[in-house]
């Protein structure tokens, strides 16, 4: 019998980024790698596990721009596309390296990668791998949550209740649309918890959500157990908290196994490496040099110095590192249980896009975890929130702090001097939206709908945290400059039309096709 458990929670999100004015566009390729070198690797690995007969059970998020982007027919024909073009750049490598044993090993296995991608993604789940979740869902393995609508930052929206209600019931919605059912739980969008966010959450329906840890160990008042059991925040809402000593040993490149100089190096990349008019072809318009996805050495040390990567290797330190990561968890639970009445649970959350993108091994490294967990030990089994609220429906009431992941743990990341400046027209645009909503309880005009609708898509795009971090990261900051702009003046443009009553169908009809997310959305949520 366990004396705890291990919750595992993947938050999978990428920004809605769709161009269909362009033939091709190089921040869609955040979607393609994701899907090839993540979301396909783990569907893969739960695939396996299920078909092995291993018992398992992990929690992800799939964030409502995600979802869109993934059941988008042009994103899926681009992305059949990318991996076209990827299986024959690696059909090229096939022969070029076919006297250089070391990389034409390596050469077959993105060969196999890609080709793999193809007929899981093409053919196996016909362009849709959003089924391939539902289907793991639907057998009981795993439980998908839902996030912001479009990871809006709440704390920065605690002026207008009415803007932090659209994003959570618009995710809700969507959710049960693609999945036939409510969500029970939500990964709030960088894990950022605002006291009285939780009753928003129980409006929607939500049971539980997931929060940084000292929101949970500045609670108040304090936690008995800590971040080893969830509390109830006043409205019933059930927290679970991050517990630091896990994600260390996953998340961090310098202390985790992710550095280990066996693993696949992501920054040396073929599209860097390779003779420029060699990989031409398979670089965007602009034919900057840019990652394609091949990559030959591993991370060998803090040198400019790299060896070619060796797959076996590599394996043998996933399944090494699996070991570990679970002899850890045994001792720790081992000691809380001896403290505790009931069976305390260890949650480690982490961006899903680690596994796979960044840590390349790191599907492998949960498929040996769950199978080590099946077979090599009797400590700890595998839970998800839900189940284990199930199983302690009593918890302790306490009020959450406020908390994000973020660099120094509440909202500076989001909020300074890079980026402070979106706040007063974000503030502003919801201010207008609440009275556009009331000021239009009942319309019967379609064209005048529409565009009301298309006012609260605008909006929640414009609300996207990612615009703010990237602009704090330095990378990519043009374009999330340009997005936040961009949807701030359709927003505008709309609600002086709206207002004036001189709606401009046409374009209405072109912004409508090129930001075409949530497409059920009613504009009368943020009444």
């Amino acid at each position: 019998m366990e004396k705890g458990y291990l919750s595992l929670i993947l938050h999978a999100h990428l920004p809605f980024v769709r161009h269909p004015e362009y033939d091709a566009f190089l921040e869609e390729d955040w979607l393609f790698e994701a899907v090839t070198e993540t979301y396909i690797p783990l569907i893969n690995t739960f695939d396996n596990l299920i078909e092995d007969g291993i018992d398992f059970r992990i929690t992800m998020s799939l964030t409502p721009p995600l979802i869109t982007m993934l059941t988008d027919d042009l994103l899926q024909f681009r992305c059949v596309r990318y991996i076209e073009n990827r299986i024959e750049l690696a059909e090229k490598e096939l022969e070029r390296t076919k006297h250089q044993p070391e990389f034409y090993r390596l050469a077959q296995m993105y060969h196999k990668h890609f080709t793999n991608a193809r007929y899981v993604f093409a053919g196996k789940y016909h362009r849709n791998i959003v089924n391939a979740f539902k289907k793991f869902q639907d057998a009981g393995k795993l439980e998908v949550i839902t996030c912001g609508a479009t990871h809006g930052f709440l704390p920065l929206m605690n002026n207008n209740v009415n803007a932090m209600r659209a994003q959570i019931h618009v995710a809700v919605n969507h959710y049960e649309k693609h999945f036939g059912r409510r969500p029970r739980g939500i990964w709030l969008p960088e894990c950022a918890y605002e006291p009285g966010a939780d009753q928003i959450l129980k409006e929607a329906g939500i049971r539980f959500f997931i929060t940084e840890t000292h929101g949970i160990l500045f609670a108040s008042p304090r936690p008995k157990y800590g971040i080893f059991a969830p509390i109830f925040c006043p409205s019933g809402v059930a927290v679970f908290g991050r517990d630091m000593e896990s994600s260390k040993q996953v998340w961090s490149a310098k202390e985790g196994y992710p550095g280990d100089f066996f693993y696949r190096d992501f920054y040396r990349d073929v599209g860097f490496d390779l003779d420029y008019d060699y990989v031409r072809p398979y670089l965007h318009g602009d034919g900057k040099r840019s990652n394609i996805g091949i990559k030959y050495y591993r991370i060998t040390g803090k040198t400019d110095h790299k060896e070619p990567y060796l797959p076996d290797k590599a394996l043998d330190k996933a399944a090494e590192h699996a070991g570990n990561f679970m002899f850890n968890r045994e001792k720790q639970v081992e000691y809380l249980s001896t403290v505790m009445d009931r069976k305390p649970i260890v949650v480690a959350p982490y961006d899903a896009e680690l596994f796979g993108h960044w840590w390349f091994e790191g599907p492998d490294w949960i498929n040996f975890l769950f199978r080590k967990i099946a077979f090599d030990q009797k400590a700890i089994s595998l839970i998800t929130p839900m189940e284990y609220l199930e199983m302690y429906p009593v918890n302790q009431v306490s009020t959450p702090s406020l908390s994000s992941w973020g660099y120094k743990g509440y909202n500076e990341y989001w909020l300074n001097g890079s980026n402070d400046w979106i706040y007063r027209h974000l503030h502003k645009a919801a201010e207008r939206m609440v009275e556009l909503a009331r000021a239009y309880p009942h319309t019967h005009n379609s064209l005048q709908n529409r565009a009301l609708n298309q006012a609260a898509r605008e909006l929640l795009l414009a609300q996207s945290s990612d615009w703010a971090f990237i602009m704090k990261t330095g990378t990519m900051v043009e374009y999330a400059i340009k997005r936040t702009k961009e949807h701030i003046f359709r927003f505008t443009k709309l609600y002086d039309d709206i207002r004036s009553n001189t709606i401009d169908a046409t374009w209405l009809s072109d912004i409508e096709y090129k930001d075409n997310i949530f497409p059920d959305i009613d504009y009368h949520i943020y009444r």
